[in-house]
């Protein structure tokens, strides 16, 4: 059985950083296009970040880009998200994603993964 477990998230300021792990377990994680999303209070979910198996190809949604990184180890089975000059609206809590699948251009919507984690709360604070 294939487990995401997130971490890494907090109370922090506006303009502060964090970094958001997940491990997973129970699978083959270099076979996983690895995603971030999150659900802000009252709103839908919105998806962050993918990356692709290799880690060569990654995509950004247009409000994190240029201040939220997605990374990840296949040594260690675990991808990241780097979160840097956080504002008030990246409050959400953040899921991790996994996807049996190739490349990232299409993985920008929840039905293409297959596998999630519980969540990580990310409050930021004006």
């Amino acid at each position: 059985q294939v487990q995401l477990l997130e971490s890494g998230g907090g109370l922090v300021q506006t303009g502060d950083s964090l970094k958001l792990s997940c491990v997973v377990s129970g699978g083959t994680f270099s076979l996983y296009v690895m995603g971030w999303f999150r659900r802000a209070p009252g709103k839908e979910s919105e998806f962050v970040a993918a990356m692709s198996r290799s880690g060569n190809t990654m995509r950004s949604a247009d409000s994190v880009q240029g201040r939220f990184t997605i990374s990840r180890d296949n040594a260690k089975n675990t991808v990241y998200l780097q979160m840097n000059s956080l504002k008030p609206e990246d409050t959400a809590v953040y899921y991790c994603a996994a996807a049996l699948g190739l490349g990232v251009a299409s993985h920008v919507t929840r039905d293409k993964y297959d596998y999630w984690g519980q969540g990580t709360q990310v409050i930021v604070s004006s």
